[in-house]
């Protein structure tokens, strides 16, 4: 059972897909290749450590989580966790806006 992106439903890729070409008038697979790389470009730009905007949606970022101990929820045995990057999505005023 395929849902409209309006019923406040999880949608999926291939969902997003068929929400992008219906509503661009372009073929599914134009509108693949348009998420992929969009996808892509995002995924180039937090590789090399800047962001993107986009005004009115939002910013996707890298943060930084600092290294930390932790427990192997398993055997209870201290652990150290590395630092590590992290994707970060800060949500845009109209975005933020369109939910209220």
């Amino acid at each position: 059972m395929t849902h409209s992106l309006h019923e406040g439903f999880s949608v999926n890729k291939t969902e997003l897909i068929e929400h992008i070409a219906k509503h661009a008038d372009i073929s599914k697979a134009v509108a693949t290749r348009a998420l992929e790389s969009m996808i892509g470009a995002v995924k180039t730009t937090l590789k090399k450590g800047g962001s993107v905007s986009l005004v009115g949606f939002g910013t996707f970022a890298v943060g930084k989580r600092a290294a930390r101990s932790g427990r192997n929820p398993r055997t209870g045995a201290a652990i150290k966790i590395k630092a590590a990057k992290v994707p970060k999505f800060r949500p845009g005023k109209a975005l933020k806006d369109a939910l209220n």
